[in-house]
């Protein structure tokens, strides 16, 4: 039987990162992960340890009968971690949450506490969780942040006391080592296979594989029928731009442009490779080309940034945040392409986090945006980006003739943009 798990919390920064990281290094050799929700950032981190590309499942952007097959899809392996996001009910009110992951894809959830200056009251907060909606999956807990072994058994006596039916499968020594992150997120140029195996070893000295396992069962199902708009084939060559600045694409977008296009073509702007002639449309995913580190590994690619210009002459092009940047004039001192008369500023806060909406040509398209810079001069667009909350929001992308460039990232089998 496979066995499959939710890791969660009761709020984002309470350990599921360091959990998961532990478990997909235990698991390493039979294991897919997963991510709830939006993120680029934990399925590279996920990837770099489990060496299997981590599937996002958004409960947002997918109804519940594409999440289904987007999970069948990709769990073809014997286990499947699949790390939440913030805590684990935030995001019910969009269907995003750990939570509506959980219950529609039948997975048990386990929370990860922090028991850290208290004992009884976790008990209580965990309580609440179980009761707070009925159908939760929760089926087990680690406890974080834990002094000593004497702290961890009073707090699972108490658990056990009021919580029957949730396995305590061990504890977390508090102190351990962190990791660090950057404006976008996690910094992986941390990670190497001496701190992943160190850090896992750490985590997993006090839990009970064996009592996490036993709640880990789940059933096997087939691949259900396809729940999108037909696939086409497209007779074109899609060329992707993939490489350190621009790393933001989901895994599936990427096994979507291979069932959509004759040919698809990675390239990497940072070692200067040029846009081959014969490409029918070159897209660019969001990443980094604002920051200052991110800028120097493209300033000198100037036959990748000439046969970008000559290929938007004429040809497709579609990019998403950090690709809609590299498209416009410049970033502050920084010179782009000078593909869209756009300038744009790298800011200290952040500019947008959440979901949003976007009107393109007549369709609505759901998406993501998180950045921090912000548009300073730009021609009038159509493209508006509308929050969830249906709150207008300005600069939302740009089209020019053939070129389509959005803050927004989305996820390609669901909205057709790349065929705008």
């Amino acid at each position: 039987m496979k066995k499959a798990l939710v890791i969660s919390a009761i709020a984002s920064n309470q350990g599921k990162t360091l959990l998961s990281m532990a478990l997909l290094h235990h698991y390493k050799k039979s294991v897919r992960p997963f991510k709830c929700g939006p993120d680029f950032i934990d399925p590279q981190f996920h990837e770099r340890i489990a060496q299997t590309p981590s599937v996002n499942l958004d409960g947002y952007m997918m109804n519940e009968e594409q999440l289904e097959w987007m999970f069948q899809k990709y769990f073809d392996k014997d286990v499947a971690i699949v790390e939440g996001v913030m805590g684990y009910y935030d995001g019910m009110d969009k269907g995003a949450s750990a939570y509506n992951v959980a219950r529609t894809l039948h997975i048990p959830s386990l929370l990860i506490l922090d028991g850290g200056g208290s004992y009884i009251t976790v008990a209580a907060v965990l309580k609440g969780m179980l009761t707070f909606r009925q159908d939760n999956t929760i089926k087990a807990v680690v406890l974080n942040k834990i002094s000593s072994a004497m702290h961890y058994e009073l707090v699972k006596k108490h658990i056990e006391a009021e919580c029957a039916g949730v396995v305590v499968c061990g504890w977390i020594q508090k102190g351990l080592k962190t990791l660090s992150s950057t404006h976008l997120g996690l910094d992986l140029k941390e990670l190497n296979s001496q701190m992943i195996e160190s850090v896992s070893q750490d985590v997993l000295e006090h839990i009970e594989i064996e009592a996490l396992e036993s709640v880990m069962d789940i059933d096997e199902v087939s691949v259900s029928a396809y729940p999108f708009k037909n696939i086409v084939k497209k007779d074109e060559i899609c060329v992707v731009v993939k490489d350190k600045n621009f790393s933001f694409i989901y895994h599936d977008n990427l096994e979507y442009l291979k069932e959509l296009y004759k040919k698809v073509i990675l390239i990497d702007s940072t070692k200067d490779e040029s846009i081959p002639k014969e490409a029918d449309i070159v897209i660019i995913p969001g990443g980094y080309v604002e920051t200052q580190e991110a800028y120097k590994r493209v300033v000198q690619s100037n036959n990748f940034r000439t046969a970008l210009v000559n290929h938007a002459k004429s040809k497709k092009v579609y990019a998403e945040c950090a690709g809609l940047i590299y498209l416009g004039m410049h970033c502050d001192e920084k010179e782009m392409s000078g593909v869209l008369p756009i300038t744009f500023t790298l800011t200290n806060k952040r500019e947008r986090l959440g979901y949003y909406k976007c009107e393109l040509n007549g369709k609505v398209i759901k998406g993501h945006a998180f950045h921090y810079t912000k548009i300073l001069q730009a021609p009038p667009t159509d493209i508006k980006l509308y929050k969830v909350s249906k709150k207008s929001a300005k600069d939302g992308g740009y089209m020019q003739e053939n070129v389509i460039a959005t803050y927004l990232h989305t996820m390609w089998r669901l909205g057709d943009i790349i065929d705008m």
